[in-house]
């Protein structure tokens, strides 16, 4: 029990810190990253979301609540102008960054890399080293480079109680090992 509570003020005070070095003003309270990330002040990030070590999270992202990011993840793409002929790409500036929207309750594993401005889905499951290039629908599972789908995560009757499982104020968390 001792060693549980140290345990839990450290992670406390390891993620003010790592509030105040980030400047994370838009992240739950319950929110938790790993170490070496690059990720933009502006990220959103909902209760118990895990963004895991060495990700790379631009600006214009947010992230669900339960949503866990595993090591190596990156968002990128869609910042630089390439289609003016008259410079070379490196003087022609970027436009706007779009808009990456990661739903609740997803996993995305590790080495995957995301483009920038798709939306992945409640419930959506992405392989670790996936390449996801384009809007990955509500819970189903998807892998390869580029990203393609694999399975359905849950049947109809499964998606409608995880639906409402989303819906629910108070989940209670249950953090400890169950002994065998």
């Amino acid at each position: 029990m001792y060693s549980f509570s140290i345990r839990s003020l450290y992670r406390s005070l390891k993620m003010k810190w790592y509030r105040y070095i980030y400047k994370l003003k838009n992240v739950h309270p319950t929110f938790y990253m790993g170490r070496r990330n690059i990720i933009s002040s502006d990220l959103r990030a909902g209760e118990y979301s895990f963004i895991g070590a060495n990700c790379w999270i631009p600006p214009k992202v947010s992230i669900g609540k339960y949503t866990m990011l595993a090591s190596n993840v990156s968002i990128l793409g869609g910042d630089h102008i390439f289609s003016d002929p008259t410079n070379p790409m490196i003087f022609s500036g970027r436009p706007a960054m779009p808009q990456t929207k990661i739903g609740a309750d997803v996993w995305i594993g590790s080495n995957a890399l995301i483009m920038a401005g798709v939306t992945i889905g409640n419930g959506s499951i992405i392989a670790a080293g996936s390449v996801v290039t384009k809007d990955i629908p509500e819970y189903s599972i998807w892998g390869g480079n580029p990203a393609k789908p694999i399975r359905m995560r849950f049947n109809d009757q499964e998606i409608d109680l995880h639906k409402k499982m989303l819906k629910k104020k108070d989940i209670k968390v249950n953090l400890t090992k169950k002994k065998k």
